[in-house]
């Protein structure tokens, strides 16, 4: 049967009209692209896609009701370069940042609908692509380890550093996870992408308490 009309995006759920949306001809579903520093939560019917480099994704959803999303980012580095040491002050700058960025998308997820005791998790990323600076990639992925350890989300897969970006696509409603590494990448942008944001984050960075589940 022929189609008489483009295909409609559903609406997002509240606070997510920001993020680049579009028809995924291949997965014929809609598609969520995010970028360093942002996140997107869907109560199902939806793939959410990025591109990272040093950058870490964690793909979280209740496996019940199949509510989940994905987050893009990173931790802020000191302007030595040393990074996030992994010191006991859970409130050092970067852990908090990394707190805020994995607290807002569980959050969003228990809001919508899902339960704690029902996340699980996979986590993609951090690659060394950022060869002037410490291996601020191995440090995303530390956090977000530990994050998901001691948060009690079962790790139920991942595909981290080495020195490649990836595209990754990742379907709550089923939990399915598709990952590409760029082997052949011809130009920098993600690394320009990234190094701007750590820029950005490592000069404003979060402020404020942290409330922990």
């Amino acid at each position: 049967m022929m189609r008489t009309r483009q295909h409609e995006l559903p609406p997002t759920l509240n606070g997510f009209e920001h993020v680049n949306r579009y028809w995924d001809t291949v997965h014929d579903m809609p598609a969520a692209k995010i970028l360093p520093g942002e996140y997107y939560v869907t109560r199902g019917g939806e793939l959410v896609t990025t591109v990272l480099g040093s950058c870490v994704s964690a793909c979280i959803r209740d496996r019940v009701f199949g509510i989940g999303g994905m987050n893009h980012f990173m931790l802020p580095i000191s302007s030595d370069g040393k990074g996030w040491n992994g010191a006991a002050d859970v409130l050092s700058t970067a852990t908090r940042y990394g707190n805020y960025a994995m607290e807002h998308m569980i959050n969003d997820i228990l809001k919508h609908g899902g339960h704690k005791r029902h996340l699980e998790a996979k986590i993609f990323g951090g690659g060394r692509m950022l060869d002037a600076l410490s291996d601020v990639g191995a440090k995303n992925i530390d956090f977000v380890r530990k994050y998901l350890d001691i948060e009690g989300i079962p790790l139920l897969g991942e595909d981290v550093g080495d020195i490649y970006p990836r595209k990754v696509i990742y379907i709550p409603s089923s939990g399915k996870a598709l990952m590409k590494r760029l082997k052949h990448l011809h130009n920098d942008t993600i690394i320009k992408r990234e190094d701007q944001y750590r820029s950005e984050i490592t000069h404003q960075p979060i402020t404020g308490s942290v409330e922990l589940f």
